[in-house]
């Protein structure tokens, strides 16, 4: 049976960071978004929308053409693409909705995960003090920031059946096999270089992956989402990844892990470089286009 999927979970490590702002604000205190687990604890998190954002941003990076936002048609109406898959990869890749007299809309194949620490919130907050509008006569402005240190796990899956082939009547997308796997090794591109636009300017941070299992499946299904954890001394749990790919054995027709080599205490085996495991998910390509 064919691949419908590439599905991707990695890990990255922030050491001192705010990678998504939230709504909570007071006392002049800026808030990163958490979400309470079971253990009642605050996980720090970046939404999937921020992620989607880095990621056409660093398309953009790689030299692509992106599609344009336009205003809305009608009023009250959110902005939109231009709405063309054909003619650009992120209407393609990300989908995009035109709400006027006929509603255009393509469903998104690449679904992505927010970036959930693996570690809680510990009440960390940055201390600054902005001078800008002291010379006028002002007061400095005293404000702090909730920051974060530890692992995050994030996951991608794309869905390689739908890329470049449209799923409405009302668009033109049909592209040939050799620009849909163009688009998609992009992609792979741009998820092994990931950088985070947001909050960047004090809270400079590398989210690019530290560590990642790949696989191509006959189903679609992020079996990794999960079953990518880390034990206490900081290592990634390797049993739990090789028991979930022998659990989806039957629709598993091939997988990788990867690793930034010396980024861990003590380097793995099973894992290739990184650069190595992104190009052998390149290849894989091949066998489906």
């Amino acid at each position: 049976m064919k691949a419908k999927c590439l599905t991707i979970s990695y890990l990255t490590k922030a050491s001192y960071a705010s990678l998504n702002g939230g709504d909570k604000e007071a006392d002049n205190i800026s808030s990163i978004k958490k979400i309470q687990m079971s253990d009642g604890k605050e996980y720090p998190y970046k939404s999937s929308q921020a992620i989607r954002r880095d990621l056409r941003e660093q398309l953009a990076v790689l030299g692509e053409t992106l599609s344009e936002t336009e205003t809305a048609k009608q009023d009250k109406g959110a902005a939109t693409t231009q709405g063309k898959p054909q003619q650009f990869i992120d209407d393609d890749l990300f989908g995009f909705m035109q709400a006027d007299k006929e509603t255009v809309k393509r469903t998104s194949p690449v679904r992505v995960s927010p970036l959930i620490a693996l570690e809680p919130y510990r009440g960390e907050l940055d201390f600054a003090t902005n001078y800008m509008g002291v010379k006028a006569g002002g007061n400095p402005n005293i404000f702090e920031s909730e920051i974060h240190s530890g692992f995050y796990r994030g996951t991608i899956l794309i869905e390689l059946d739908r890329v470049g082939v449209a799923d409405a009547n009302n668009y033109e997308l049909k592209l040939t096999n050799d620009e849909k796997k163009r688009r998609i090794s992009v992609l792979l591109d741009v998820i092994q270089t990931l950088w985070g636009v947001g909050r960047q300017s004090r809270f400079l941070a590398d989210i690019s992956p530290k560590f990642i299992c790949g696989a191509m499946l006959t189903v679609k299904n992020p079996i990794f989402l999960e079953c990518l954890t880390t034990t206490s001394d900081g290592m990634v749990n390797i049993p739990l990844l090789e028991s979930t790919v022998n659990d989806f054995n039957n629709v598993v027709k091939a997988w990788v892990l990867g690793e930034r080599k010396g980024f861990f205490k003590n380097d793995l085996e099973q894992a290739l470089p990184m650069g190595e495991a992104f190009a052998k998910m390149k290849l894989w390509l091949d066998e489906v286009y």
